[in-house]
């Protein structure tokens, strides 16, 4: 009997792993097992070595989700020697080689994430980026109850900024099955982006009306895409 998937659960910037809570309830609900790395949010290239190392140390097939800048990260981690079995992408970054987080956030019009919205502070070697909290719910969890939206924003995880410009590598999408749900009110990652990224990977779409944190406001249709890409073989994209 071929084993069940392990799901690695990927988050993004300005998040981190408890953001999955929901979700890996469902998942482990269903007889998987879950891990869901805490990303250093450093870099893309620095996170997607981290990234790379979590799954060099499991054993078996392997289902990578990521939400947000997260999916930059998997698409970036995931090697051809990985037994990786499907990508999914959460309102998420599916780059092409040399593609970066910052044109992708401004190929369409929508995002919210921009300079005047950003708390800037330096720390050893660059710049963080947080969301202001006093737009954050707005930007970020529009469709999360206010108190723990105000939860999220102070304890939101900076990203550095030197990840808007640094090119992604050779996408890992190309050569595994990708699934991908669209955020529709989200105002980090435009819809229409997300739709021409999830075309472009020829990935399985799902839409749901969330905003950018669709998988704790709706865990439920993101659990059953995860489920549905984990029934799957590897079936390479071309």
């Amino acid at each position: 009997m071929t084993p069940r998937p392990t799901i690695v659960l990927v988050h993004g910037a300005f998040s981190d792993a408890s953001a999955w809570d929901a979700v890996t309830e469902g998942l482990q609900a269903s007889g998987h097992t879950v891990i869901a790395p805490a990303i250093p949010l450093r870099g893309l290239g620095t996170d997607a070595a981290y990234l790379h190392s979590v799954l060099e140390a499991i054993t078996g097939p392997v289902v990578v989700v990521g939400h947000a800048y997260g999916g930059a990260v998997l698409t970036n981690a995931v090697a051809p020697h990985h037994d990786v079995t499907a990508l999914v992408y959460i309102s998420a970054y599916a780059p092409d080689e040399a593609d970066t987080v910052g044109d992708l956030t401004t190929m369409h019009p929508g995002s919210m994430l921009g300079p005047d919205n950003l708390v800037i502070r330096p720390h050893p070697g660059g710049s963080d980026g947080y969301i202001d909290p006093s737009r954050f719910r707005e930007i970020f969890a529009a469709d999360i109850d206010p108190d723990t939206a105000a939860v999220m924003a102070a304890s939101q995880r900076p990203v550095d900024l030197g990840i808007l410009s640094e090119p992604s590598g050779p996408p890992a999408w190309k050569a595994i099955r990708a699934w991908y749900v669209v955020a529709t009110e989200d105002n980090v990652i435009p819809p229409a982006t997300q739709r021409f990224m999830a075309r472009r990977g020829a990935a399985t779409t799902v839409e749901v009306r969330s905003s950018h944190v669709v998988m704790m406001s709706h865990p439920a249709p993101v659990v059953d895409v995860i489920l549905e890409a984990a029934a799957h073989d590897v079936v390479p994209t071309g």
